[in-house]
């Protein structure tokens, strides 16, 4: 995982040295705030750069992938069909679990709060996020919801913007099944260790996902390379990618929700009165 040329690295497509020094990189800047002021802008641009080049390929991703698929099923068939059913039921059910059962278990957990209350009063927030598919442009909503559940800003302002970043749940889900989805089609047998791989490539890969519309795709290129994967069956996911990825984006402004409520109880920036609906929220410009 140490890579000693990352630049080799990135060329060779191995992608979990690359993101490990990405890391190392990433805290020693942290640590040194003003003194690499320049080398943060450069990243940050550069950041602005890649994504802006992103959204261009994928404006013309439908025509490859439309190609991609038709030369796929063309191959194999009409029984190519149903496999790929398999993989989009697999992941919503991923999905359902991760945000009705793990999310509101943490809740009652840490909080002792009423899940009920929360997925009532947080239920807009999700329909925006399953119809915008980035959990950026849901940032404010989020925000104003928790100012609305009693929610400390010092806390939502921290915590919604930086889950938005770090805290892909979904995509991480969506990315472990795809491996199992490509590794059973081409009739791979992955051992314990290529399992162990792909959990933290995929959970360390999701966590600088971007939050736009398809790019857990991106990523889910490094986690196929990590364990030595084929991409070409990503050419048959990204055919139904757009409708998994608003179930996903949905999932992860789910749980930097719970994460916040989570956070503002333990530090006591939480008016339970106003989450349990016996007292109307301050308003908030």
């Amino acid at each position: 995982m140490i890579p000693e040329n990352p630049f080799s690295s990135l060329a060779n497509g191995d992608m979990l040295p690359v993101i490990i020094f990405g890391l190392l990189v990433g805290i020693i800047l942290a640590k040194l705030k003003e003194e690499t002021q320049t080398i943060n802008e450069i990243f940050t641009q550069s950041n602005k750069v890649m994504m802006e080049m992103t959204s261009i390929v994928i404006k013309f991703a439908p025509i490859g992938v439309f190609c991609l698929m038709a030369r796929t099923f063309g191959n194999l068939g009409i029984e190519g069909i149903l496999p790929l059913s398999k993989f989009i039921i697999c992941v919503l059910i991923g999905l359902a679990i991760q945000a009705f059962i793990v999310y509101p278990a943490l809740l009652v957990i840490f909080t002792r709060l009423n899940p009920v209350k929360f997925f009532k009063r947080f239920f807009s927030v999700m329909f925006f996020a399953f119809s915008s598919s980035t959990s950026n442009a849901t940032i404010p909503l989020n925000l104003e919801k928790q100012s609305e559940m009693g929610v400390s800003r010092d806390v939502s302002s921290f915590t919604i913007p930086l889950g938005a970043t770090i805290n892909m749940d979904g995509t991480a889900i969506m990315q472990g099944i795809a491996v199992m989805f490509a590794a059973q089609a081409y009739g791979i047998d992955l051992g314990a260790s290529a399992l162990i791989t792909v959990i933290f490539t995929a959970v360390t890969a999701s966590i600088g996902t971007a939050g736009i519309p398809s790019v857990g795709m991106i990523t889910l290129t490094m986690v196929f390379n990590s364990v030595g994967l084929p991409v070409d069956a990503i050419g048959i996911i990204f055919g139904i990618d757009h409708l998994l990825d608003m179930f996903r984006t949905a999932v992860n402004v789910t749980g930097d929700a719970v994460c916040t409520i989570i956070v503002s109880f333990k530090n006591k920036a939480i008016d339970l009165d106003v989450y349990n609906g016996k007292k109307e929220p301050e308003k908030y410009n």
